[in-house]
């Protein structure tokens, strides 16, 4: 019967649709200011290990540019010395051994770079820094180099550099970055996300994920530079962070997920199903 035939295949078509979504499915969550919840909501949705884990937007708040940072060269250097020079600061915190986001926020960053006519050194600053203080410069310099290369132009103002006295610490909790050290499997949990200081060091911008456009990107650094600052109307949160297989946290997320997910597809499947065949025999009872 036709009917059945257009049923297989439109089942074949979710199975595969459904198949690619549910791996990413319990990683990124959209979190909309008009549909506001409690942070004990928040918490209860969450995964124990990400619990405290997000961003709080402050904006128009002033970094403390007097925290120093080691450089990739081993140089004691305060964050002053990437402001106050009428460029805006694209800012990372992220760490450079992490195994998974860390580096797609930054290939994604380096990839909008390329896309840009704009050049750090020239019309913004990038100041990528680790979260992880056992990182060292030598460490930073690797990844410096390999991001330049990526980059495939000369970046004078693309600065890598690595924690000291805790300062990493200090400078995200300035800007509403929080994330977690699990001892357990030697990782932060922590989201994706990039942002935009001002030439005197105010907080400008967030954008998350790593799917933002390079006209986002241009937009933040070119109203940053005018000392305004934008709110993100929609997040997309993306976390990292490794579960313990041993834990069982990913399996039984996702299988839940997928429960949901396949009663709700049987129940609309069946639906579609049943009103082709009763479409089907009217025709036939009328031809």
């Amino acid at each position: 019967m036709k009917a059945i035939r257009t049923f297989t295949s439109l089942v074949t078509l979710l199975a595969a649709g459904l198949c690619a979504f549910v791996p990413c499915a319990f990683a990124q969550y959209k979190v909309r200011p008009e549909s506001p919840i409690s942070a004990k909501d928040a918490a209860s949705r969450l995964p124990a290990q990400l619990v405290g884990v997000g961003i709080e937007e402050h904006l128009g708040r002033a970094v403390d540019l007097d925290l120093t940072f080691n450089d990739e060269n081993g140089q004691v250097v305060k964050l002053r010395d990437f402001f106050n020079k009428g460029r805006p600061v694209l800012l990372d915190l992220v760490y450079y051994n992490c195994p998974q986001l860390c580096t797609l926020i930054l290939n994604r960053q380096v990839e909008i770079m390329r896309q840009m006519p704009q050049t750090p050194g020239k019309e913004y600053e990038v100041v990528s820094i680790s979260i992880d203080p056992r990182e060292t410069p030598e460490t930073a310099r690797t990844k410096k180099a390999t991001y330049l290369a990526s980059y495939g132009k000369p970046a004078p103002g693309w600065h890598f550099l690595t924690d000291r006295d805790d300062n990493a610490k200090r400078l995200a909790e300035l800007i509403g970055y929080h994330y977690r050290w699990d001892p357990r499997i030697q990782q932060y949990a922590h989201l994706a996300a990039i942002m935009i200081l001002t030439p005197e060091g105010k907080v400008a911008r967030y954008l998350y994920g790593i799917n933002y456009r390079a006209l986002d990107l241009r937009f933040g650094l070119a109203e940053a530079a005018e000392n305004r600052s934008t709110l993100t109307l929609e997040k997309v949160l993306l976390f990292c962070y490794h579960y313990d297989p041993v834990e069982n946290k990913y399996v039984l997320f996702a299988t839940n997920f997928m429960k949901v997910g396949g009663v709700l597809t049987i129940l609309i499947l069946g639906g579609f199903l049943f009103r082709m065949i009763r479409a089907e025999r009217r025709k036939e009872r009328f031809a």
